[in-house]
């Protein structure tokens, strides 16, 4: 009997974590095939797309108020979802190896979009925001950046991540994580 509050817990966080994967692969292919869509579509279904990861905000709410053993768990998808609602973060990629915690895919990333950008297969504006995102899911993941990383973070960072940064400082405060996050989607809906 006592397995069975383990058992379902780690079958709520994995259908948690299967719908924010599937919503974040939702996200990417619709940046992909956004010069396919009319602007209408395209602005409807991110709309719903947003709508749907609010719905899972509040069902971490509920969980998270009921249960605090779920919060070191979930603490990672909460904050993913608050970075995909505030569009702090514009890679989806990105936010899901934030939310698994994957620095080293994190890190491979960047090498990556470095070789990409020497080789003009990757323009300087995108290579600055994703590098941006990169840096700064790695800090909040507690990983070590080289003094170059942290010069180039404080020179390019603007005030979604500045305000992603100061949010999810005082993760402790779920209440303020979820207050931003719903006040991004009310923004996203009007």
């Amino acid at each position: 009997m006592a397995s069975r509050g383990t058992t379902e817990t780690g079958k709520l966080k994995q259908n948690l974590e299967e719908q924010l994967d599937r919503l974040m692969q939702q996200l990417q292919d619709l940046e992909e095939c956004r010069e396919e869509l009319d602007a209408d579509e395209y602005e409807e279904t991110k709309k719903e797309t947003l709508e749907q990861l609010s719905e899972i905000n509040d069902s971490l709410k509920k969980i998270m108020s009921g249960d605090m053993t779920l919060v070191d768990e979930l603490s990672g998808m909460q904050l993913a979802i608050q970075a995909a609602i505030s569009q702090a973060f514009k890679t989806p990629e990105v936010i899901r190896m934030f939310a698994k915690k994957q620095p080293r895919q994190l890190r491979t990333r960047l090498a990556e979009m470095d070789r990409d950008l020497m080789v003009g297969k990757l323009g300087r504006d995108l290579y600055t925001q994703q590098k941006l995102e990169i840096l700064t899911a790695l800090r909040k993941l507690g990983e070590k950046l080289t003094p170059d990383d942290e010069l180039f973070l404080s020179a390019n960072a603007g005030t979604a991540l500045s305000q992603f940064e100061k949010v999810s400082t005082d993760l402790g405060s779920g209440d303020k994580v979820f207050a931003l996050a719903n006040f991004e989607v009310e923004k996203a809906k009007q």
